[in-house]
């Protein structure tokens, strides 16, 4: 898809789309990742993840109440995991906005290209991000909403991927002859 259109120099994506991996593919291709903001998932009450610094030179995270929390091993998903010594956080004041872990133990975990992540962020607070992802709902959603309110693709009458595919594919065909028909005129 890159070859084929080498004139894009920004994507638009959605929120679920806010991934490492699709951050780190657009990027590596040479163009702009175009996301949402996306709310800290964290739980109501308990620090959010942004608190815990990442220190690129220790390789380590700094909690809130500036105890080192240090890199004890990267999981087969790619987070690297940051561990908190449980003797030191039994004592903590705030363990309660912290962990409910029954072992007193603080895991923080960071994805290897969480720095793709940020990068998209960068972009996204630019004034360049901010003008492209606003033409998204004015293009992208538009087709979207329109297959569903005119075209009957809220839901499927099909079973299996060949026939939902199948289509699929001839209610957008249809919905790009309607558009060149309208330009036609």
């Amino acid at each position: 898809m890159v070859d084929s259109f080498p004139e894009v120099e920004t994507i638009a994506v959605d929120a679920g789309y806010k991934t490492p991996w699709i951050c780190k593919k657009i990027i590596d291709d040479n163009r702009n990742p175009s996301t949402p903001y996306k709310r800290p998932m964290s739980k109501k009450g308990f620090f959010h993840p942004y608190e815990y610094v990442y220190d690129e030179y220790y390789n380590c995270v700094i909690c809130p109440n500036n105890q080192v929390l240090p890199y004890t091993t990267t999981n087969k998903e790619g987070y690297r995991e940051f561990k908190s010594n449980p003797a030191i956080c039994k004592d903590c004041t705030d363990l309660n906005k912290c962990t409910n872990s029954k072992g007193f133990q603080k895991v923080v975990t960071k994805h290897i290209w969480e720095d793709y992540i940020d990068q998209a962020e960068d972009f996204r607070q630019s004034s360049a991000g901010k003008e492209s992802y606003s033409l998204r709902g004015q293009t992208i959603e538009r087709v979207f909403a329109d297959a569903k309110e005119k075209y009957a693709m809220r839901y499927t009458l099909f079973k299996g991927l060949t026939r939902v595919r199948n289509w699929v594919r001839l209610k957008f065909a249809a919905m790009n002859l309607k558009k060149l028909a309208m330009w036609a005129y």
